[in-house]
């Protein structure tokens, strides 16, 4: 595969959301790098979603239209039938950071395992709010998790033949990060691009239910660090979590 670009298999999951669809869509589509499977998966949206996805038709690869079991099971249909050498998750209201990301991308260096960036986060009016919280780390490997998901899944560029399907059985809201440290965990060869690779809409179904999400984080760093480190992990994390509210406090009064 270093002998040739590889493919890319961008993959959009959504449900009614008319209002951010076609943002996504163009990001993907406006792209430099010529090597792009572009697949989207629509949840049997009842608004004007479908509508817009289909005025762009001739330039996307796969559109499936049907009812599904929450955004996991989506991506997992979309998984069976993904054919790049790379996978990018990039779902209704985010965007890819600028038109030749993918490109300067892998350019970088041939044959990663993974890519990753940084992302900058947006509120529902597009306005920047900077950089997420947790700022992307230097050097990633699997264990850079331990104190929460230190890159967002919209900058993780991830090879195909690593990724298994998301659990979505037993992780309804945050089986991204079991699928994730999956794949780091078999990673070898990990490129930080060092730059912004993603835009990220805030305000997700994790957000909305953010204690079970919280809950099922928990459960799958237990898995992957262990029940003592995990919990002693938690306790910095809150620290890390107070910290950070107490600083903004003072930055807004």
């Amino acid at each position: 595969m270093s002998q040739k670009s590889p493919i890319l298999s961008v993959i959009t999951v959504v449900y009614n959301d008319e209002k951010n669809i076609e943002r996504t869509i163009k990001s993907i589509l406006r792209q430099t790098y010529p090597h792009i499977e572009y697949i989207v998966v629509d949840g049997a949206s009842n608004d004007n979603t479908l509508n817009i996805i289909n005025k762009y038709k001739d330039q996307i690869a796969k559109i499936i239209s049907e009812p599904d079991k929450g955004i996991y099971d989506a991506m997992n249909k979309a998984l069976k039938i993904a054919s790049g050498d790379y996978l990018l998750f990039m779902n209704s209201g985010d965007e890819i950071y600028a038109d030749n990301t993918v490109s300067d991308l892998f350019s970088l260096i041939p044959d990663a395992d993974i890519y990753y960036g940084e992302t900058e986060m947006i509120n529902d009016k597009l306005e920047s709010l900077g950089r997420r919280r947790h700022q992307a780390p230097d050097n990633f490997t699997w264990k850079g998790f331990k104190y929460g998901m230190s890159i967002c899944h919209q900058a993780i560029y991830a090879k195909r033949s690593l990724a298994d399907y998301y659990d979505n059985e037993h992780y309804q809201l945050s089986a991204d990060i079991d699928w994730i440290l999956n794949i780091a965990k078999k990673s070898k060869k990990i490129v930080n691009a060092n730059v912004y690779v993603a835009k990220y809409l805030v305000g997700g179904m994790s957000k909305k239910k953010h204690w079970q999400s919280l809950k099922e984080r928990y459960r799958i760093l237990r898995k992957f660090y262990g029940v003592i480190p995990n919990f002693f992990n938690h306790i910095i994390i809150g620290m890390n979590l107070a910290f950070y509210w107490l600083k903004h406090q003072k930055t807004n009064d």
